[in-house]
């Protein structure tokens, strides 16, 4: 009886380490999506938005399913304090962060604005690339390890999510960046955000950083490593799929990329590149068919509109008005599209018809508006078609109808 209590007891053990090994992989493949529209999205120039404004994004955000939301600067302004102060109110799921430099005054106003979240996170920071240090502090490497380590100490005092940021990680030199990271541990920083700020990383060097701080920090297997990545070369979707790869379990970006100079992160990129390959193992908790509408939403609060040509969001994501292309779509839509627009919230793919489109292309939109064409008439019907398409940029419905009613005067057309 002894032994098999033992044993049983064993068993029980090994089974809770188990679970716990379990829930610690299914954890480590959670990518977590911290959203900073309203914070770094709001530095463009012209896109300022108001307390109101803010609210309704920030709802939107919580619904999306966004882990982080990043509300604004409270220390830079009232406005934003106030801001920060409602928007803690209202969310209901994600935590509310409020973003300091490494100034106490900035850290206990923050404080004071997150104080109705119910996932209060503080972020706070310094710069840690020579240039920083030399030339923005005029101070030394250890001088600013100590100003770090001050500022993650007095945030823990109000909250118990602290997010460090070492402002141009991308530039600074890994083996002081780990000694950095090590520091703002030990005084309690739950996240640490490693910046390309200037977008100056390629991807794999990115990804090296990360996996530099993952083997040569102590104490990181009980931190989140976050990428923040700008897009001054164009590559800040890479490089933050590289850092996740590489140990990285948050993103730090904004709805349409909006951000400083040339933007940030697009989180409608990262989300739908880790849904896309999921050999990757890695996934967020985002629900993916809001993308499109949070993409309308943001781009008319902001007046910031979106270039045709943008992944996923932008008006020509899936359109097609080649007609080899075209015709590869109608028969089958994978022939041309990796994702399902309704994946994102975009009703169905568009078939765009130009100078570029052929006869396929023209039955299938033709028999969307009510004609259904035999060879003969399709024939007639095109030979119109080019004639049109030429003298303008795109054929529309209007057009469309015209040329059926002249081929109809010589060949009776079927209504589909």
């Amino acid at each position: 009886m002894v032994k098999i209590t033992i044993y049983f007891n064993l068993f029980h053990i090994h089974l809770i380490k188990y679970k716990d090994n379990l829930y610690k992989t299914m954890q480590d493949n959670k990518v977590q999506i911290f959203d900073t529209t309203l914070r770094d999205g709001e530095q463009v120039p012209g896109c300022k938005l108001d307390t109101k404004q803010k609210l309704v994004i920030a709802e939107r955000l919580d619904l999306l399913g966004v882990n982080v939301i990043e509300a604004g600067f409270p220390v830079s302004s009232p406005g934003d304090f106030n801001s920060v102060t409602e928007i803690s109110k209202i969310v209901k799921n994600a935590s509310v962060c409020g973003l300091t430099r490494a100034v106490e005054n900035d850290i206990k106003v923050a404080a004071e604005a997150l104080k109705f979240a119910k996932h209060p996170r503080i972020h706070t920071g310094i710069g840690t690339s020579d240039s920083h240090i030399q030339f923005k502090f005029k101070s030394s490497r250890e001088a600013v390890i100590e100003r770090a380590v001050k500022a993650v100490s007095y945030a823990k005092s109000f909250v118990e999510d602290v997010e460090f940021y070492a402002e141009d990680a991308g530039r600074t030199d890994n083996e002081y960046l780990a000694r950095v990271c090590e520091e703002v541990i030990k005084a309690g920083a739950t996240v640490l955000n490693i910046p390309d700020t200037t977008g100056y990383c390629l991807p794999e060097e990115y990804g090296a950083k990360m996996k530099y701080l993952r083997e040569n920090v102590k104490g990181i297997e009980n931190v989140i490593l976050s990428c923040h990545c700008h897009n001054d070369l164009g590559m800040a979707t890479a490089n933050s799929i590289s850092g996740v790869i590489n140990g990285a379990r948050q993103i730090e970006c904004t709805i349409n990329g909006i951000g400083e100079r040339a933007g940030n992160t697009a989180l409608e990129e990262v989300v739908m590149v880790l849904k896309q390959h999921p050999y990757l193992n890695l996934e967020t908790s985002i629900n993916t068919k809001l993308l499109y509408d949070t993409s309308i939403m943001v781009r008319e609060s902001m007046g910031m509109p979106v270039q045709p040509n943008k992944a996923i969001v932008g008006a020509n994501a899936f359109a097609h008005s080649s007609g080899i292309h075209q015709d590869g779509v109608i028969k089958n839509r994978e022939t041309y599209e990796i994702m399902d627009p309704e994946d994102v919230g975009v009703t169905e793919s568009a078939i765009v018809l130009t100078a570029r489109s052929g006869r396929a292309a023209l039955a299938y939109r033709a028999k969307k508006i009510g004609y259904e064409l035999t060879k003969v008439q399709l024939d007639v019907a095109y030979a119109q078609f080019l004639n049109v398409a030429d003298k303008q940029k795109e054929v529309k419905d209007e057009d469309i109808h015209n040329i059926m009613k002249e081929v109809s005067k010589t060949s009776k057309i079927a209504m589909a």
